[in-house]
C-alpha cells in the first residue's frame, strides 16, 4: 500500500492554501465551472545555461553564450520571472527527474544514478502529474519527463494519455559507427539531410500543439511536453549547423584547472576521457557548434509550444513551466557531459510565468533547486498535495524577486557527493569528506578552490550545515534499461 507522506518533507500540507485564489479569475458565465489554471510544463533535456537570457558578462562563458540564438526561450522569460541561480538536484536525467516529479531529494528517495529504477524509487511516495490528476486535472504528457526506457512510463497512474516520444533519424555514416569518427557511442554529432518534420521533437510537439487546440472542457488543463534536444546524439537538419558559426567560442579551459581538486574531484572530471577524445581529434569546435545547432532547434520546438498556447485563447490563464534536467560540460574542468558537481552541470534554465503572480520580465537571483517545481504548482494552483516536499514552494519569490530567502540549491552525485550553492559561494563535499569552495563574485567559472584560504572557512561552514545529513541506501537497479540508448534516441 502505498504511504500518503514522507516524514523528512519540510513543506506543510497548508502550503497549497496560501495562494488558492492568486491566479484564478472569475470564471466568464459560459466559460468553464472549474477556473483553476491550466498549466504547461516543459522539460528540455541537457539544456544547459547556454541561452540568450542567461548570458553574463562578467565572463565570457560565466552563464549564456555568445554565438547561441535563443529567442523563443528569451520570450517566454521575458513573460515571467527568470530564476538566474537555478539548480537541479542531481546532475544525471533519471535522478534529477524524478526529484522534480516527487519533490524529493535524492537522499531522500536513494535514486542518484541514471541505472538505478525510477519506478520503484517512486512507488511509496506521490508524484506530480498523479497528485494533479487526482485533484481533477485532465493531464496529458509525451516525450520525456520521467528517465524513460522503463514500461510503466506509460502508466495511467501519472496521466490520461501519454505520447511516447517518437525516434530520431540518424546520418548514414552513422549506422554502422558514429558519424564524427571518434568511436564512442551515442557521443555523435552531424547534421541531417532532411527537414525538421522528420525529427522526434518535431512530431511531439505536433501532438501537443493539437492537444492544445482542441475545445476546453470543465477540467483544468495540465500538459506536460518532455523535449528530447539538445541531449546526445546532436542530428539536427543542416540548416541548424549552417546558422551557427564554425569557429564558435570555446569555453576558458586553463591547463591547470584540475591541480587544486582533491582525488576525488579528478575522478570526476576524468581528464582522460571524452575531452581528450574531442581535442586529440580537433572537434572541440564541431561538438560546440554541433551542441549550439541543437539548442537552436530546440528553442523553435519551445516557439511551437507558445505559438499553440497563445492561439488557444487560454495563456491568460495559463502558468507556464519550462526547465532543464541539469546543466552540460563542453570542455570545462576538461570534462563533457554532465555528472559533475560544478556550475556547469548543476545551473539550468528556469523559467516561470505566473498569470496573476508574477511581473513580466522578472528576473531572480536567489539560489533555488528544481525540487520546488512541484510545491510551486501546487501552491499556484491550490491542489493539495498528497505528501511533503524536501524544498520549499517558489511562490514567494514569484511575488517578490528579491524577497527573504534563507534557502540553497543541493545536487546530489552519487551517494554521499553533494553540491550547496548559496547567493555567492559554491561547496562542494565527497564522500571521502574531502571537499571544494568557490567564490562566483570572484571566479564565476570555478577555477580556483579557496579551501585553502582561512579566510573563506566561515562560508564553507554555512553551506556545510546545509548538507543532508542521512543518505537513504541506493534504490534497486533498473533491469529493464539498456546501458546504452540506441542511436538517434
Amino acid at each position: 500500500m502505498r504511504s500518503a507522506c514522507r516524514p523528512r518533507g519540510v513543506v506543510p500540507f497548508a502550503l497549497a492554501l496560501l495562494g488558492l485564489a492568486a491566479v484564478r479569475p472569475a470564471p466568464a458565465a459560459d466559460g468553464p465551472t472549474d477556473a483553476r489554471p491550466d498549466v504547461l510544463f516543459i522539460a528540455v533535456d541537457d539544456l544547459n545555461d547556454w541561452i540568450g537570457c542567461l548570458t553574463d558578462d562578467r565572463s565570457p562563458l560565466a552563464g549564456g553564450h555568445p554565438d547561441t540564438h535563443t529567442p523563443n526561450l528569451d520570450r517566454l522569460a521575458a513573460r515571467g520571472t527568470l530564476f538566474t541561480n537555478a539548480h537541479c538536484a542531481a546532475p544525471a536525467c533519471n535522478p534529477s527527474r524524478l526529484a522534480v516529479m516527487t519533490g524529493l531529494r535524492p537522499s531522500t528517495t536513494g535514486l542518484y544514478m541514471n541505472r538505478q529504477n525510477w519506478y520503484r524509487a517512486s512507488e511509496d511516495v506521490p508524484v506530480l502529474t498523479e497528485t494533479f490528476k487526482n485533484a481533477g486535472y485532465q493531464v496529458r504528457a509525451g516525450g520525456k519527463l520521467f528517465h524513460g526506457g522503463n514500461p510503466h512510463e506509460t502508466d495511467e497512474r501519472f496521466w490520461h494519455e501519454y505520447f511516447p516520444l517518437p525516434s530520431f533519424p540518424v546520418p548514414p555514416e552513422a549506422q554502422n559507427g558514429t558519424a564524427n569518427g571518434l568511436g564512442k557511442g551515442h557521443f555523435d554529432w552531424a547534421p541531417l539531410a532532411v527537414g525538421d518534420e522528420a525529427l522526434g521533437d518535431t512530431k511531439l510537439v505536433d501532438w501537443a500543439t493539437g492537444v492544445m487546440k482542441e475545445e476546453p472542457t470543465d477540467a483544468p488543463r495540465f500538459t506536460a511536453v518532455g523535449l528530447y534536444r539538445p541531449h546526445l546524439p546532436w542530428f539536427v537538419p543542416q540548416k541548424y549547423f549552417d546558422a551557427t558559426p564554425v569557429d564558435p567560442t570555446l569555453p576558458p579551459v586553463p591547463g591547470d584547472d584540475l591541480k587544486d581538486l582533491p582525488p576525488a574531484g579528478v575522478r570526476m572530471a576524468k581528464p582522460g576521457g571524452d575531452h581528450a577524445a574531442v581535442t586529440r581529434a580537433g572537434q572541440w569546435d564541431e561538438a560546440v557548434r554541433a551542441y549550439l545547432a541543437n539548442v537552436r532547434y530546440a528553442d523553435g520546438q519551445v516557439g511551437r509550444l507558445l505559438d499553440a498556447l497563445d492561439a488557444s485563447g487560454r495563456a491568460d490563464n495559463t502558468i507556464i513551466v519550462l526547465w532543464g534536467d541539469h546543466g552540460w560540460h563542453l570542455g570545462e574542468k576538461q570534462h563533457w557531459r554532465k555528472f559533475t558537481l560544478w556550475e556547469r552541470a548543476t545551473r539550468v534554465p528556469l523559467m516561470i510565468v505566473a498569470p496573476g503572480v508574477n511581473e513580466p520580465g522578472s528576473r531572480c537571483d536567489a539560489p533555488v533547486e528544481l525540487t520546488s517545481l512541484f510545491p510551486t504548482l501546487c501552491d499556484l494552483c491550490g491542489v493539495p498535495p498528497e505528501g511533503e516536499f524536501d524544498a520549499p514552494s517558489l511562490r514567494p519569490l514569484l511575488a517578490d524577486p528579491n524577497a527573504a530567502w534563507e534557502h540553497v540549491a543541493v545536487t546530489t552525485h552519487g551517494r554521499g557527493n553533494t553540491s550547496v550553492r548559496g547567493p555567492r559561494f559554491r561547496l562542494i563535499q565527497y564522500k571521502d569528506g574531502s571537499r571544494e569552495l568557490y567564490d562566483h563574485a570572484a571566479d564565476p567559472g570555478e577555477h580556483d578552490n579557496l579551501l585553502h584560504d582561512g579566510k573563506n572557512r566561515p562560508a564553507a561552514a554555512d553551506l556545510a550545515r546545509r548538507l543532508p545529513t542521512d543518505y537513504a541506501p541506493n534504490a534497486p537497479a533498473d533491469k529493464n534499461r539498456p546501458n546504452r540508448r540506441p542511436p538517434g534516441r
